[in-house]
């Protein structure tokens, strides 16, 4: 009798050991699932991400060439022309109008010079990494001012923004891409950019005062659905509120916590 006693005990005991292995078989085998999935999950994020980095690159580099060509064409183009012009005048002038003459070529020559300057400077910023956001940014407002697309309210409470490096060019490109479509589509004469450094996140206020548009009709654009995604990579909320006549304003929030994911 206690033979079989001990030889159910046995028994029992190698079952109990035998469902115990299995369940951690099963445990470990979930875990190692769950963890391929993460990682395969990281993996497609770090591409999208990558993508959506060297594609934001291509952009400001294409718009960057663009506002060169315009810039050569209609300012430096026009200055030159102008400077050739009156050194063909010198020769018919009066002795006394040829000084002025000089003067005036000299003064659109040092113009052009400095339009080259800011014209090497704007190119160099394309490399927002190098620069930082809130000087790319600026740089950014000084060129639509300058070329007189639009007046610029704009105010920031701090200029040492902790952004991460890749996460700031793609942020600048999301408020280049708002700020374009103020000037194409706004019919606005002016807009205000609010930067608010706050304790977790970091605020940007777009807002113009044009025409606006209605949401329930133009909310599939691919443009703004581009801007949206671009938004989610990094992490950040992309907020906007419009209506038909009555401008649009647009609220980007950037977590800062985003800038030590990396």
């Amino acid at each position: 009798m206690n033979l079989t006693e001990t030889d159910f005990l046995l028994s029992i005991s190698t079952f109990i050991i035998l469902i115990v292995i299995l369940m951690m078989v099963l445990v470990y085998g979930v875990f190692i699932k769950k963890k391929s999935q993460m990682i395969l999950a990281q993996q497609k994020r770090d591409a999208l991400f990558e993508q959506e980095l060297a594609i934001s690159q291509v952009e400001i580099k294409e718009q960057t060439l663009n506002y060169i060509g315009q810039e050569l064409h209609d300012d430096l183009g026009q200055k030159l022309s102008v400077a050739r012009l009156m050194t063909n005048k010198i020769a018919l002038a009066k002795e006394e109008d040829k000084t002025n003459i000089a003067n005036e070529i000299n003064m659109l020559i040092g113009e052009c010079i400095q339009d080259i300057r800011n014209l090497s400077k704007v190119f160099i910023s394309t490399q927002v990494k190098h620069f930082g956001f809130v000087e790319s940014l600026e740089r950014e407002i000084f060129r639509i001012e300058r070329l007189e697309l639009l007046e610029v309210d704009y105010h920031i409470n701090n200029h040492s923004l902790e952004i991460n490096a890749d996460h700031s060019l793609i942020l600048f490109r999301i408020i280049q891409e708002c700020i374009n479509n103020v000037i194409k589509h706004a019919k606005s004469n002016k807009i205000e950019v609010k930067i608010e450094d706050k304790l977790n996140v970091i605020e940007i206020h777009i807002n113009d005062y044009g025409i606006g548009f209605d949401r329930n009709i133009n909310d599939d654009g691919s443009g703004l659905k581009n801007i949206f995604n671009r938004a989610k990579i990094i992490d950040a909320d992309f907020n906007l509120k419009s209506g038909k006549n009555s401008g649009t304003e647009i609220t980007i929030t950037y977590k800062k916590r985003a800038a030590w994911k990396e």
